[in-house]
């Protein structure tokens, strides 16, 4: 239960959030960290849902590799390993039990788990884009998606934006955060230092500029 509304309470966090810009209740620029930290939640910091489809994969060990969705008991079957919890977890640490199960059978193995699927949880993985672009978006979070990604999605900007005043809020540990994102460098002069990767949740504002 303590699970569920933890989804639920993150999941409206963006709409908060969304709610709040509008109403001119965000911080001045002058407020917004410069970047996120370089360990920022990404993919791995989601945790694994039931219908998630999870990939298994063993270093030199093909035939132990399984691709599958979690089960409505929120465990995986493993080869060797059997039933392993995968529901409510980071996909680092489903990793390491399998790892650890593995040893009694093969010499050091290296397991790597990914999320192939994100099908549960579905609206608070989405990523999000709002304020001066031509079509604000929620579009579905995938691996290795940036910035730039997401604002191509919406449209791009319109001319009454202030790109380089953007900012990409994000909530880690309880809190949200926001960062510079200097979107006018990006795309005019294809300057990428604040062409972050986003995270499940994220928000990305692009506010109009002022006459």
């Amino acid at each position: 239960m303590r699970a569920a509304n933890s989804f639920t309470a993150l999941g409206l966090f963006p709409l908060l959030l969304a709610a709040c810009l509008l109403a001119g209740c965000a911080s001045s620029g002058d407020a917004l960290s410069e970047a996120p930290p370089t360990d920022a939640p990404a993919v791995d910091a989601y945790q694994i849902g039931v219908d998630d489809m999870v990939q298994v994969s063993v270093w030199g060990n093909p035939e132990l590799g399984i691709t599958a969705p979690v089960r409505p008991d929120g465990k995986i079957t493993v080869p060797l390993v059997g039933d392993v919890v995968a529901g409510g977890r980071a996909p680092g640490e489903v990793a390491a039990d399998i790892q650890k199960a593995l040893s009694n059978f093969v010499r050091e193995p290296q397991v790597t788990v990914i999320l192939t699927e994100l099908r549960s949880h579905e609206y608070l993985s989405r990523v999000r884009v709002t304020g001066a672009v031509r079509q604000p978006v929620s579009i579905p979070y995938r691996q290795g998606m940036t910035v730039l990604d997401a604002v191509l999605a919406a449209g791009s900007v319109t001319e009454f934006a202030a790109p380089d005043r953007s900012s990409l809020h994000r909530r880690s540990d309880g809190s949200g955060q926001a960062y510079r994102v200097r979107l006018g460098e990006i795309l005019e002069d294809g300057d990428l230092s604040t062409n972050y990767k986003v995270a499940p949740g994220d928000v990305i504002t692009v506010p109009e500029r002022v006459l």
